[in-house]
């Protein structure tokens, strides 16, 4: 999927808190040449069917992955951020500026049901999902869904309770809890927190259920052949059967006969259960989610952090090829269910360690580019010049100093294409320098600060040089003939 030629960098292309104005898609079609300039070479658009909240919906609320913003349904006909029409144009817009599209695929569960049905269930430990609470009862449960406002347009499966596995509400006595269906049991192959962690929320879908496996592969061969996306973020990896997927993507893959790159979202700490749901066949890449915290805890008491094991426990160090590294995201920003917002004074720290090495492939969230007021998420200001340093001149062979507490560093050589190569310092703010050599082939020249608030130094004849970080937490050198040639582009916040 990416060009192996430059360096590729990913926009999740929206956040929580964008206005449900419907304009979403044009945005992201009006601006796609301003991203190509910007180097971003493959975007993560949001979910593009109706959700249980209509045109309110983030997209993760699953109700008719049918409807991409064309029937009446949930008080709506287009979704939160526009109408089919005006998807697929964005997804040509931005293909056509030379950037590969992701798809959102919420697969899961589903939400707001046309009907409830009357099921045998029985009560399990929300704690411990193998443990029942209870003998098996009779609940209403909201898990038919027959899409009226559709009628049987593109397709006419009807959604019953045999489709689903687990509920978390009884309409007849208005409880909460988690049941699990009569005859169904828990997928064994997803993560083990909670006893089995394969309930998530709503009706929980039976994804290895014969007639479900092949109404989803329908719905997915659909969508890949309308929209003509290059790829898909999955959700929820970790409550969804790795079998399943498995078998899935392969049959996606063969049927678009693409690459068809895929992420998912396994949301971990733990480096061993990202590896272990990679397995073998590595089917897809993961988001870095162990890292992301390293991020989170070392914003939040860097004073007591470590820097030089800032990378320890990662995706990327240990299976690099497979980590997609990401500072937040639309679920870490404030007052989600997953908020853990790395602070804004470290994130360009965070983003350099991202951007400007090379493992890994890295993530920028909307908000921090943007600063985006319904967020309450600043722009990141300095994103943008590591944005284009990355793109210009972050490559070649990449020495580590990773060797003290409290000031780290490493340095990217450049390579014949992209010669001038770059030298990046992190420090805890103590007036110090960084002892690090960027090539006997830059012997002699001037390197200045382009990030940070220090000078300029001369690379010795053994190509090292002692960089700088007096009282600054980053900086970032480059070679004085590159740094006169940046063409910072300014960050303008989209509009429709």
């Amino acid at each position: 999927m990416r060009n192996t030629a430059i360096n590729g960098t990913m926009l999740q292309g929206f956040s929580w808190n964008l206005p449900p104005d419907g304009q979403h898609w044009r945005r992201l079609a009006n601006y796609a040449p301003s991203f190509a300039q910007q180097g971003i070479t493959s975007i993560w658009m949001p979910p593009a069917y109706k959700g249980q909240a209509g045109a309110n919906d983030v997209g993760y609320g699953v109700y008719d992955m049918w409807d991409l913003g064309e029937f009446d349904q949930r008080d709506s006909v287009t979704t939160k951020y526009g109408s089919r029409r005006e998807y697929v144009a964005a997804v040509r817009a931005l293909q056509n500026a030379g950037i590969d599209v992701l798809g959102d695929v919420v697969l899961n569960h589903r939400m707001g049901s046309d009907a409830n049905e009357e099921v045998l269930a029985t009560p399990v430990d929300p704690a411990n999902r193998m443990e029942p609470t209870g003998e098996p009862e009779t609940i209403q449960a909201a898990t038919r869904f027959t899409f009226p406002g559709r009628a049987g347009r593109l397709d006419k499966f009807t959604w019953d309770h045999t489709c689903f596995k687990g509920v978390d509400y009884d309409a007849a006595t208005q409880r909460n809890g988690v049941w699990l269906l009569d005859g169904k049991s828990w997928d064994d192959d997803v993560d083990k927190e909670n006893g089995n962690y394969d309930y998530l929320m709503g009706a929980d879908v039976d994804v290895n259920d014969p007639k479900v496996f092949r109404q989803i592969e329908t719905w997915g061969k659909w969508y890949l052949r309308v929209t003509h996306v290059d790829g898909l973020r999955l959700d929820a990896v970790k409550h969804i059967s790795r079998q399943f997927y498995l078998r899935f993507l392969a049959d996606m893959r063969k049927a678009t006969g693409k690459e068809l790159f895929c992420v998912g979202e396994y949301w971990s700490p733990s480096l061993d259960a990202l590896t272990a749901y990679l397995g073998e066949e590595q089917a897809m890449s993961l988001f870095d989610v162990p890292l992301h915290f390293n991020f989170y805890r070392a914003s939040i008491d860097l004073q007591n952090t470590d820097l030089s094991h800032i990378l320890d426990g990662s995706l990327v160090g240990a299976d690099p090829v497979h980590a997609v590294t990401f500072v937040d995201n639309h679920d870490t920003q404030p007052k989600q269910a997953l908020a853990s917002t790395v602070e804004p004074w470290f994130k360009p720290m965070a983003y350099a360690l991202i951007l400007l090495r090379e493992a890994g492939y890295p993530c920028v969230f909307f908000s921090d580019l943007y600063g985006l007021a319904n967020d309450a998420i600043p722009a990141v200001t300095e994103l943008p010049l590591l944005m284009e340093i990355r793109r210009r001149y972050s490559y070649g062979l990449q020495r580590d100093y990773f060797d003290d507490p409290n000031i780290v560093g490493w340095t990217r050589e450049g390579d014949r294409k992209h010669t001038p190569g770059v030298a990046v310092v992190l420090s805890k703010g103590q007036v110090a320098h960084k002892h690090m050599c960027v090539g006997e082939a830059h012997a002699g020249q001037t390197w200045r600060c382009v990030l940070g608030d220090e000078g300029s130094v001369t690379i010795g004849e053994d190509g090292f040089a002692d960089f700088p970080s007096n009282g600054e937490t980053l900086t970032v050198y480059l070679a004085d003939e590159a740094a006169s040639k940046l063409d910072h582009i300014p960050i303008v916040v989209p509009r429709a």
